[in-house]
């Protein structure tokens, strides 16, 4: 069977556009949420559009989250120029006082927020367990979710492609 030039080129773009539609679909978008920090400063992820964002969900109670913090503090130093933001989110379960005094102790420079309620844990499909982090593209899709410690070599490689 012999077909046209004209038709294998529709047949080739359809398959592109298929596959542009399909990489587009398996990224969800990242819930609407605005968190509120330490300092009583609102911060809504749909404002930070145009940035790559870490939401990382954590405990002062969990090894993993306090092992990856420099980590994550040297990370946000190193991006933070170039369109890297962080949000460290404190688990509903975590006593308020221990992450107010965690956080200077371990000069965190990123904002810090309590999820008091547990509504953003909920927002984020439920988080139960930490460390878990979501990384979200200019675009406010997430690109990627990671239960346990974060991979920086990862991280960053990830982080140079998507803000270069």
């Amino acid at each position: 069977m012999k077909f046209s030039k004209p038709l294998l080129i529709a047949i080739a773009a359809l398959a592109i556009v298929g596959a542009l539609v399909y990489a587009l679909m398996d990224k969800p978008s990242a819930p609407a949420a605005t968190f509120t920090t330490l300092e009583g400063k609102s911060i809504a992820l749909n404002e930070l559009r145009g940035k790559v964002v870490l939401v990382n969900f954590w405990a002062t109670s969990c090894p993993g989250c306090i092992k990856e913090m420099p980590g994550m503090v040297e990370t946000y130093n190193q991006y933070r120029e170039k369109g890297f933001e962080i949000i460290a989110v404190a688990m509903s379960y975590d006593p308020p006082n221990y992450v107010v005094s965690f956080v200077p102790t371990r000069q965190l420079p990123f904002p810090v927020a309590l999820d008091v309620d547990g509504a953003h844990a909920r927002a984020f499909g439920n988080v139960q367990l930490t460390p878990t982090s979501f990384i979200i593209g200019k675009d406010g899709r997430i690109l990627e979710q990671k239960l346990g410690e974060l991979d920086f070599v990862k991280l960053k490689a990830l982080l140079d492609r998507e803000l270069s």
